[in-house]
Parts: C-alpha cells; structure tokens; sequence
C-alpha cells in the first residue's frame, strides 16, 4: 500500500464515525450491521475513508476497499489489525463468512478454509479448528459404534425434547446431543445444558455437549453482504449443515442425525428440509420424528416461555417439562 495511506482504528463510539462507516459501506453495496464493535479504517491523506473492515465478536466482517487498493495488500493491512485487536479483546479463534469468489483473498491473508457451499466460504485464523473440537468427545472404541447427534437449544429442556432423545437413543450406540451455545436465549447455555445433562443422566449411552463455534448461529451470520431477495436463512442453514456433515461427523462417526419434525416455526422447518437435501449426500440418515403432544397440544419450548411470561412458575408450564426443569423453574428461575 502506497505511503499516503495509513490504517487507523474507527473510534465507533461517537455517532458521526459510525455514520460515516455506513456510508462507505453503502456505497459498495454492504450493509453497516449493528452489532459491529470494532472497525478499522484506511485513511488517505486527506484522512478520507479508503477501506474498512469489522468484527462482531469472534467474527470479522465488513469488508470493503476502494478500487485503486485492490492488489496492494489493503484486506491484509485491516485483516492483520483487526486480528490484533480481537486477541487483546479475548477473542483468538476468528472466522470470516464470505462469498466463494472473495476465497483467495483471505487465504492471501493467513487466513483457512473450513468449508465452502456453492454460495460461501467460511474460514478461520487457525487449521483443523473443527476436527480439534470433535475429538474431544471421543472414547476409545466409538470407531466400532454407530453414533447419532441431536442439534437442539432447549430453551428450556422440555418433556418434547426427552421424546426427541428416547427415541434417537434407540437407533444408534452412541447419541450425541449438542446444546446451543449462544447466550442470545431466555436460558443460559450453561443452564440450558445443565438441564439436558441432568434430564439424560440415566440414559448411558447419552453423551451432551455445548455447541461450540461450528454450529453457526443464524444470530451471528453475517448478512451484510447479501442481495436483494437472497435468503440468509436458506444460505445460513446450507453453511451450516455442510460444516456438520464434512467436519464433526466424520470425527465422531455420526451416520444419523434426528429432529422433531417444525410445524410451527417456518425458519426451523426450513433447516429441517435443507438437512433432509443435504445430510444424504454426505451418508448421513435424516431423522425427523413428529413432536410430542400433551393435552393434544404440541410440546414445545416456546409455549413454555410465553407460560412464564403470562402466568410465572405456573402447573401449566410445568406439566410440559421433566424433573429437572421443575426443579430449576421452581427454586432458580427468575421472570
């Protein structure tokens, strides 16, 4: 990059910059997302913005250069900065979400595949990040079981979500059950997962983990960079599945994954349908089963929540829920 440039950090905590941030992003046809915390600039000599980049957490982001950068190492300057800046923030496992045709050009910045749809790339700052994270659920001899997984939030753990488990148990040797572990619920992960732990303890074959990074949360991806009429759900849920199927499965030996099947919820209902398109390709069984009634009602976490909202810790909410909820509901939860 040319000498009348310099890289400077967007002090995003006065209104105007963050404006003029929007702007540039504008302009090349990105989105500003709110939920940005850090930014750096590229600053001409007349401290014009040149090029920017962003990060939300663990996730960079915002991405944008002026023409007359491109080739000169501009991504790498705001990619290197922001890096810098994440680690003294207490982030050092970093992604970027982005179009496949943009692949090059963070691999240009140190930065590793971790899988691509025909839509996207998701990358990180570290190699075999979702291998590194599956084997630490691996005991001796899972090579010779037939392992099953369960993607859920349980927000909170219901007695629907202890259908879903009994019966995914019975398919396979081994069932994984992995808790969402984004804090953006009603619950915490560290409850919600507490719940299930103590909701399958007499199941032994039952083995309940968080998350992690690598099951992608629609409330981080990044939706800046789409168009008009893209369907950041559909690209999300694509993103997503394909990472399950081609990373943490093979670890583990999954051969089956098991939803219960989302009448109510389109989003869900739609991830339903792109794990029955996609997990096929990969060998992967998809599983849906029709979710638990109770009173001829659909048991679901959701309708536990609006309870409490409405009526607190009352005996309709905890009729919907197993020993353990009844529990926490009874002597921790606070409305």
């Amino acid at each position: 990059m040319t000498e009348e440039y310099h890289v400077a950090q967007i002090p995003l905590q006065y209104e105007e910059e963050r404006k003029v941030l929007a702007t540039f992003l504008t302009r090349h046809k990105l989105t500003c997302e709110p939920d940005i915390q850090t930014a750096f600039g590229i600053y001409d000599e007349n401290d014009t913005l040149a090029g920017c980049g962003c990060a939300a957490g663990a996730l960079l982001k915002c991405f944008a250069v002026e023409p007359e950068l491109r080739g000169q190492n501009a991504l790498g300057l705001l990619v290197s900065s922001l890096i810098q800046e994440r680690f003294a923030a207490g982030f050092y496992d970093l992604f970027v979400i982005t179009r496949r045709e943009n692949e090059k050009l963070f691999v240009n910045c140190g930065l590793y595949p971790v899988v691509q749809t025909p839509n996207l790339v998701l990358l990180e700052n570290m190699q075999n990040g979702p291998a590194n994270f599956a084997s630490q659920f691996r005991k001796p001899g899972d090579e010779y079981r037939q392992a099953g997984a369960i993607v859920m939030n349980c927000n909170p753990f219901t007695l629907g979500h202890r259908a879903l488990i009994e019966y995914a148990v019975r398919q396979c040797d081994v069932l994984h059950i992995f808790v969402v572990s984004e804090d953006r619920s009603c619950f915490p992960a560290s409850v919600r997962c507490r719940l299930v732990q103590e909701g399958t303890a007499d199941l032994p074959n039952v083995r309940v983990h968080l998350s992690g990074k690598y099951m992608i949360s629609a409330a981080t991806f990044p939706t800046y960079f789409l168009k008009k009429g893209e369907d950041a759900a559909a690209l999300q849920s694509e993103l997503d599945i394909t990472l399950f199927a081609e990373c943490i499965a093979p670890q583990l030996n999954i051969t089956k994954r098991f939803a219960g099947e989302e009448p109510l919820d389109p989003i869900t209902a739609k991830y339903n349908d792109a794990m029955r398109r996609i997990l096929p390709e990969y060998g992967i069984e998809f599983c849906e089963i029709p979710r638990s009634a109770g009173n001829g009602e659909i048991i679901s976490a959701s309708r536990v929540r609006m309870l409490l909202m409405e009526r607190g810790v009352c005996k309709e909410a905890l009729a919907l829920v197993p020993q353990c909820t009844q529990r926490y509901l009874e002597t921790e939860f606070k409305k």
